[in-house]
């Protein structure tokens, strides 16, 4: 398994409009085969900064959702709202402790 971790960064205005649109997606991208985890932060101290962290099973599930339908049209509207470049890593988890 490992993790993708994507910060993205939106010119304030556009906060409600990516929120919205990720309550509408965030099942969809869920139940894409492979993902395991889907997670989004905010920053404390920027509040126009946010993360994601998806984990997939393999590097292939993440590509084949990168390549998909779902992808476009989640990126499509997304890219739009960005005030800075999106910056993305593909990380593996080492340890967890829960």
């Amino acid at each position: 398994m490992f993790v993708r971790i994507v910060k993205l960064s939106f010119h304030e205005e556009n906060i409600p409009a990516f929120l919205e649109n990720f309550e509408e997606i965030k099942e969809k991208i869920r139940n894409s085969p492979g993902n395991q985890l889907l997670e989004l932060y905010q920053d404390k101290n920027n509040p126009c900064i946010f993360f994601t962290y998806s984990y997939w099973e393999t590097e292939q599930d993440l590509e084949n959702y990168r390549n998909s339908a779902l992808f476009d049209e989640v990126w499509t509207f997304t890219k739009k709202l960005f005030n800075d470049k999106p910056e993305a890593w593909s990380v593996d988890k080492l340890v967890s402790l829960a």
